[in-house]
């Protein structure tokens, strides 16, 4: 058995320094960046999404390979790569704009996608842009109602507003994924753009309530907060000369599935919550000390 990841994998093109217009092209997207912090954890991992037969594709592809992703569910396509074209800002935070039209990276088939029923995942993760680009997003949201008893479902809705700038749309897309999610992973940016006149911990609460199990909000340097029917944790960050932060959250979200699959979804819930994040913390903080999405090692973390 294996985690799925699902969604897209794509070429961030990243400043060479913070500023600068010359940039380097790094493999990135969150649901790829994750799967890859996945594996570099010991899980076994397949990464569900398509990739190009361009030179940006079969690097991704040679990288997926080479940190041990499996690529069984991921389609070659004779389309070019989606291009995430990254700023860094002085203090490291990242912005972007997508080239999304016509890339192999959101065409994604319902007749490709695995049956959990057979193939019995561990967990799926899903979730950025993969979730919102259509046509995609409503073959991946049906296939994900049928799997959704199969397996936990943990969702990063990870807000791209320069995608779909409709706030109230954009809550719809959400609140849609959000009742199929048995964990949600969301910065505490995503929720303060998604509701700005709410508190991000009554939208946790919400969540909680109308039957997530959990919802772990990440708020960069000042840390991690999960909240449960029964638990509000909150730990600091870890302090670390920040490089950029792209892949921080990504890496957390791995943290959060390492828990699932090392211990279940109910004791990550309960008694293995504070470590959980506490270890998600440090993992991002060793993401963030790198340039672009490089996510630690399971050796590095302990």
């Amino acid at each position: 058995m294996a985690v799925w990841v699902c969604g897209e994998a794509l070429i961030d093109l990243i400043p060479t320094v913070p500023g600068s217009e010359q940039r380097n092209a790094i493999p990135g997207g969150g649901p790829a960046n994750t799967a890859h912090a996945l594996a570099r954890l010991d899980i076994a991992t397949e990464f569900i999404g398509g990739l190009s037969d361009d030179q940006y594709g079969r690097r991704m592809r040679a990288e997926f390979i080479a940190d041990g992703v499996g690529l069984t569910f991921t389609p070659e396509h004779k389309l070019p790569t989606c291009l995430a074209i990254v700023s860094i800002a002085i203090g490291g935070s990242a912005t972007y704009e997508f080239k999304i039209d016509g890339t192999a990276t959101f065409a994604f088939k319902a007749e490709t996608l695995p049956d959990p029923s057979e193939f019995k995942p561990e967990a799926i993760y899903i979730g950025t842009l993969a979730t919102i680009i259509e046509p995609g997003a409503k073959i991946l949201k049906e296939w994900i109602a049928k799997s959704k008893d199969c397996a936990p479902i943990i969702y990063d809705p990870n807000i791209r507003s320069v995608v779909i700038s409709d706030r109230s749309k954009y809550q719809e897309v959400v609140k849609d994924w959000v009742t199929l999610s048995k964990v949600v992973k969301a910065s505490e940016d995503d929720l303060t753009w998604l509701y700005p006149e709410i508190e991000p911990l009554e939208i946790a609460r919400t969540w909680v309530a109308q039957g997530v199990k959990l919802v772990v909000i990440t708020k960069g340097e000042n840390g991690i907060i999960g909240i449960t029917e029964n638990q509000e944790i909150s730990i600091p960050g870890v302090k670390v000369d920040v490089v950029d932060t792209v892949g921080a959250g990504d890496t957390v979200g791995a943290v959060l599935v390492e828990t699932i699959v090392e211990s279940g979804l109910d004791k990550l819930t309960s008694e293995f919550l504070s470590h959980t994040l506490h270890r998600a913390a440090l993992a991002a903080s060793i993401t963030c000390s790198r340039a672009g999405a490089n996510p630690p090692s399971k050796a590095e973390l302990l």
